[in-house]
């Protein structure tokens, strides 16, 4: 299936599986899917994510303590593709534990899973060939990851490597909550924008309805993470749920008219 957008921006949501454990993960994903997320990015842990902020690094080293795998993270999306079959689902990983699995038993395993899109934040366009393949073998859309230093030249092979939306990434550096969206993030997406009819979604540093709001007037839709996974880490397990699903119910994002809904194509 395609991946949809129900909302106006539409919202992507990342999480750290495993964090803090793999059976309270599935309920704070099933509790964002109810409370408006139209994709869920899920986390693989990861030993050393040079590209996180200290709160996803963080996510990592507790989900990690606890043996998380990216054979675990395949499970769960098996599991949350049979209760919420609408959710748009990503693999969002390191090339590392892809290698480690088997890059093709890896993509076999996710499209048995119901997988739609896989991002590997550290592989660049220009050497995922053998990866692309493997991906198209397996019906699975690749994304790739657009930076606002990357000249037009690279936005556009970056634009025509994705078959998911593009993720469009509003600053450099790492990952984390900031005070307001990046500037030059409007204008990256209109670069982007001359590639490619994919919808664009813009990610880090995004954390608040305002920040939401502002991204909804040029992007199709925002990437929250590092918002997410802290009010993850500030709460217990038992009220994480509930605590994410009021965070993003909070986000004031509207559904899409009947018949409106922005499907990425496949």
């Amino acid at each position: 299936m395609s991946i949809q957008f129900r909302h106006k921006p539409g919202i992507v949501v990342y999480l750290t599986i495993g964090d803090p454990d793999l059976a309270t993960s599935k309920q704070i994903a099933l509790a964002a899917i109810d409370a408006g997320a139209d994709v869920l990015e899920l986390g693989v842990p990861f030993s050393d994510p040079l590209a996180d902020g200290p709160v996803i690094q963080r996510a990592s080293e507790r989900a990690l303590l606890h043996g998380t795998r990216l054979t675990d993270v395949l499970a769960l999306a098996r599991e949350l593709r049979a209760e919420r079959p609408q959710t748009g689902l990503v693999i969002f990983s390191y090339l590392n534990p892809i290698l480690r699995l088997g890059l093709e038993k890896f993509c076999a395993l996710a499209q048995e899973a119901g997988v739609d899109g896989v991002l590997v934040t550290d592989l660049i366009v220009e050497e995922a060939e053998e990866y692309r393949d493997a991906m198209r073998r397996h019906k699975l859309q690749p994304i790739f990851l657009a930076a606002p230093t990357s000249p037009d030249a690279r936005l556009e092979q970056i634009a025509k490597a994705s078959e998911g939306f593009v993720y469009a990434i509003s600053r450099t550096g790492i990952t984390g909550t900031q005070s307001q969206v990046a500037d030059g993030a409007q204008q990256l997406v209109e670069r982007i924008r001359r590639y490619t009819k994919l919808p664009i979604a813009l990610g880090f540093g995004i954390s608040s309805a305002a920040h939401v709001a502002a991204v909804g007037a040029f992007a199709d839709a925002a990437v929250i993470g590092s918002a997410i996974v802290a009010i993850i880490e500030k709460s217990t397990p038992a009220e994480a749920p509930t605590a994410v699903a009021a965070f993003l119910s909070g986000l004031g994002v509207a559904p899409v008219a009947t018949g409106e809904t922005l499907a990425i194509p496949s």
